[in-house]
């Protein structure tokens, strides 16, 4: 697999609810290798308000992740442009496309398109180890806090095999001036 193979398109707001259907398939896979079943609908629930305003905030971007000219997944990114301390909201493969390093190279694609980025953040469930892998050991990021999120325990209460402690953690990567990655790796 050569990075040429992934690029990013704009998502149009008519195809946001196949977006949000990809995504729920995923974080679905993500929550059952992390703790089993799912028992009670998709997570976050086709009511869940941050997701829909992760995806209407000012500065937000929608992309879809293709991969040669498929959707392989999406992200959702805020720009914030008199900062630049951006964040990454939403990140998925969609499944049928895990394990081809897609991930990698489609988070490595989103930081050549925003190269301005003084700093990126994000958060994760500290129950899903394959996500923290992926932020610390492939993407870089740095583990900065671990906080309590009252809207993720709220969210995922119904689902009895999900831990409800809500404990995330709040990931950054510090960007160099020139684009790279600070250290460099």
């Amino acid at each position: 697999m050569t990075e040429q193979q992934i690029a990013l398109a704009p998502t149009a707001p008519a195809e946001y609810s196949a977006f949000k259907k990809a995504l729920q398939a995923a974080f679905a896979l993500a929550v059952v290798s992390g703790v089993g079943t799912i028992q009670d609908g998709p997570i976050p629930s086709d009511q869940d308000l941050d997701l829909d305003q992760a995806m209407t905030a000012k500065g937000a971007v929608v992309l879809n992740i293709m991969q040669n000219g498929q959707v392989a997944g999406g992200a959702v990114v805020t720009i914030n442009q008199a900062t630049q301390h951006n964040s990454l909201d939403m990140f998925f493969i969609a499944v049928g496309h895990h394990n081809q390093g897609l991930g990698k190279q489609a988070w490595f694609a989103i930081e050549r398109a925003f190269p301005q980025t003084a700093v990126w953040e994000t958060v994760t469930p500290c129950f899903v180890e394959r996500n923290i892998h992926f932020y610390v050991n492939a993407c870089h990021f740095r583990i900065v806090e671990r906080f309590k999120d009252p809207d993720f325990t709220q969210e995922v209460s119904h689902h009895p095999n999900v831990p409800d402690d809500g404990d995330m953690f709040r990931c950054t990567k510090v960007m160099r001036p020139d684009g790279g990655q600070f250290p460099p790796a």
